[in-house]
């Protein structure tokens, strides 16, 4: 028999728990003969009609779980950190309690019980969850090592103010290898001291940092970051990568370079650097299709012309 629809108190918009339904003055057997309502497991319930929502998912599961936090791919994502395709787009839940708590046990959530240190756990608008260099950590035993190190550049580069309203990075390479001497017998620990040994400042994209290790996988010298035509200018046209002394920029240049002002932005930038007598290379989303291997040929080809060049050498041995 169809369960009667029992209508006493507007439902929230989002996943709920007992304990905010208790305070609407719904009770759990009125909650149970709604037809608007369905259960997700215990303690915390749902709108039937709710349309799955990351964000509010995590908030009402952290709420209905005391001493839990959201963490791993679900963290990552609500952080906005870089991952690789295959998770960019993941629901997955995962929650994670201290060890000295009973491990989690509910329907559709991977639980993970865990030892961490003072720090590593923060309250973001309210729901409680991993910090981003600690969800890093808790990804390296699942991310291949160089997602790895492209979440890692994320988490040190140095930000924009103007873009990002922060000043500092999230994190730095001293304090993510002290955080690992901390978990040194943890799983994935060895791939993230290996991600720390390949992790740089400058990076300003993932695709940056795979066109990089590209680079080093392919034998070529690692290249410079972040390169300004002139140093002393705070408005200097700047290249993703390259080479000074080779007077070789690199630029990737990604979705958001598709836009009208940024393309004019790029072409000032790249006409600018050739001004000056740089050779311009030029790679986007195309490119990384193929691991980056006819960018890297393209790169050694710029590379071995601006060494037979006489005024490049001669700068050089300067």
């Amino acid at each position: 028999m169809e369960k009667p629809s029992v209508i006493t108190s507007e439902l929230p918009s989002a996943p709920f728990t007992l304990h905010e339904a208790r305070a609407m003055g719904l009770h759990q057997k009125q909650l149970w003969r709604r037809q608007d309502v369905d259960p997700v497991s215990r303690g915390l319930y749902r709108p039937a009609e709710w349309d799955f929502d990351l964000s509010s998912a995590a908030r009402s599961l952290a709420s209905a779980t005391p001493g839990a936090w959201i963490s791993h791919v679900t963290a990552a994502r609500l952080h906005g950190l870089v991952l690789p395709a295959w998770l960019a787009d993941s629901n997955e839940l995962h929650l994670s309690k201290p060890r000295k708590l009973p491990s989690v046990r509910r329907k559709g959530v991977s639980g993970h019980t865990v030892l961490v240190f003072d720090g590593e756990v923060e309250d973001v608008e309210g729901v409680r969850m991993t910090t981003r260099s600690r969800t890093w950590l808790d990804l390296a035993s699942l991310l291949p090592l160089y997602d790895l190190v492209c979440m890692g550049d994320q988490l040190i580069r140095h930000p924009r103010p103007e873009f990002e309203g922060r000043t500092t990075p999230f994190s730095t390479l001293p304090d993510l290898q002290a955080m690992l001497q901390l978990h040194r017998n943890r799983q994935g620990v060895v791939r993230a001291r290996e991600a720390c040994d390949l992790m740089r400042v400058g990076s300003d994209s993932a695709q940056e940092s795979l066109l990089r290790l590209a680079m080093l996988d392919a034998g070529l010298p690692e290249p410079d970051l972040q390169i300004k035509l002139r140093p002393e200018d705070p408005f200097s046209p700047t290249a993703d990568l390259g080479f000074r002394s080779r007077r070789l920029a690199i630029q990737y240049d990604g979705g958001h370079h598709l836009e009208e002002e940024q393309i004019f932005s790029d072409l000032r930038r790249d006409k600018a650097f050739r001004a000056a007598g740089w050779n311009v290379l030029v790679f986007g989303k195309d490119d990384a299709r193929d691991n980056f291997s006819s960018a890297t040929r393209a790169i050694k080809k710029a590379l071995r012309t601006a060494w037979l060049d006489p005024s490049v050498r001669a700068g050089f041995a300067r």
